[in-house]
């Protein structure tokens, strides 16, 4: 689990605090994408994220999870700024989903094995073998949980899966370990429509079960409004939309569809 120092309890799990961050700094191609961009995340938010290309999603994403730098700010996780982390010792505590489904997954390694390497994620090496057998019923019935029969190719590898089942897998093996922080980098637009809707059914039940903290980017407008407690719409580096709880409720398709529109005219596409 987290190596984080234990501080105050508090309903704000994340807070990103003014955030300044400028890509190409000095050049011609110099882009101010955050500039004081403020962020808050309650434990147990699910929160969905939409936007266009160049809105600041992804790298919100890529901050939080310490692959980009930022130029001023800070980051908070429980309280303890982590601003500084590299990525390897933010993953301790922070799980996260990508859009390519093989990035989640070692596709020379069979399910099991695996399992075994997320098993044993914050765990300190040794001369062990690399999979408990003790485990092999206990990832079974993890595996049983996604309802794609995997559970019988536990010996598979990996590459032999569909993108769908890939992902799915993925979802499952980032959340083996306690964590703080859920991300999911656009997970389901990589996969067919059936695909999609299975992993998305599967992100629901998981996040339910083990009441997850959750900051889902999507560019499927339906995804937001259907899940998650919270949406963000972002433009610009800063966020046009946030709404939570019965004002999310009562958002559908065709108002966000309008936003969008309105911004892209804004924008001359």
């Amino acid at each position: 689990m987290s190596t984080l120092p234990s501080c105050k309890e508090s309903s704000k799990l994340v807070q990103m605090e003014h955030i300044y961050k400028t890509f190409n700094k000095g050049s011609v191609n110099e882009v101010v994408l955050f500039s004081d961009f403020n962020l808050s995340i309650d434990k147990g938010e699910f929160i969905s994220v939409v936007g266009s290309n160049g809105s600041g999603k992804t790298t919100m994403l890529n901050i939080l999870c310490g692959f980009t730098d930022i130029d001023s700010g800070r980051i908070l996780l429980r309280g303890s700024d982590i601003s500084r982390l590299k990525e390897f010792r933010r993953a301790e505590f922070i799980g996260r989903v990508f859009q390519d489904p093989s990035k989640g997954t070692c596709p020379s390694l069979t399910i099991l094995e695996n399992m075994a390497l997320a098993d044993n994620k914050n765990k300190p090496f040794g001369l062990t073998q690399g999979v408990n057998k003790k485990r092999i019923d206990a990832y079974r019935t993890q595996l049983e949980l996604l309802k794609l029969g995997l559970e019988d190719k536990i010996h598979l590898q990996v590459g032999n899966l569909s993108g769908g089942q890939r992902q799915a897998l993925a979802l499952l093996i980032s959340t083996m370990t306690p964590i703080d922080l859920l991300i999911l980098d656009e997970h389901t637009a990589a996969l067919d429509p059936r695909s999609s809707e299975t992993v998305m059914e599967l992100t629901q039940r998981i996040v339910t079960q083990k009441k997850l903290t959750t900051l889902m980017v999507t560019h499927n407008l339906k995804y937001s409004v259907l899940y998650g407690s919270r949406l963000i719409m972002m433009h610009k580096g800063d966020s046009v939309i946030d709404v939570r709880g019965e004002e999310k409720k009562r958002l559908d398709v065709s108002h966000l569809l309008k936003v969008f529109n309105e911004i892209s005219v804004e924008c001359g596409n």
